[in-house]
C-alpha cells in the first residue's frame, strides 16, 4: 500500500507565497519522477512541474520563474515553492509519484486559493 500525503495549501493574497509538500510512504522501492498537477474549476488537469530522481525539472510555461520544484529522494518527498502567486494559480494541486515497476500514485489534493 502506497500513500502520498500532501500539505501546505491554503489561502494567500496575490503576490504572496506558499510551499507545498508531499511525502510518499508504504511499499515503494524507487521513484523515477515526482511532481505536481493542478486542476482549476471548469478546467482540465494540467502538469505544473515534475522532477526526476537526478534532479532534472520541468515546468509549465505559466509558472516558470515563479515556482520551484525540489525533491528529497531519501524521504521520497517532493516540494513546490510557489512565489508571486496569481489568481489564475487557484486550483487543487495534486502530487504524483511515478514508481518504477509499480505505477503512478496520486495524493488526495490540496487547495490553493489566491485572492486578488
Amino acid at each position: 500500500q502506497v500513500q502520498l500525503v500532501e500539505s501546505g495549501g491554503g489561502l494567500v493574497q496575490a503576490g504572496g507565497s506558499l510551499r507545498l509538500s508531499c511525502a510518499a510512504s508504504g511499499s515503494i522501492f524507487s521513484i523515477s519522477v515526482m511532481g505536481w498537477h493542478r486542476q482549476a474549476p471548469g478546467k482540465q488537469r494540467e502538469l505544473v512541474a515534475a522532477i526526476t530522481s537526478g534532479g532534472s525539472a520541468n515546468y509549465v510555461d505559466s509558472v516558470k520563474g515563479r515556482f520551484t520544484i525540489s525533491r528529497d529522494n531519501a524521504k521520497n518527498a517532493v516540494y513546490l515553492e510557489m512565489n508571486s502567486l496569481k489568481s489564475e494559480d487557484t486550483a487543487v494541486y495534486y502530487c504524483f509519484a511515478n514508481a518504477n515497476r509499480q505505477g503512478v500514485y496520486w495524493g488526495q489534493g490540496t487547495q490553493v486559493t489566491v485572492s486578488s
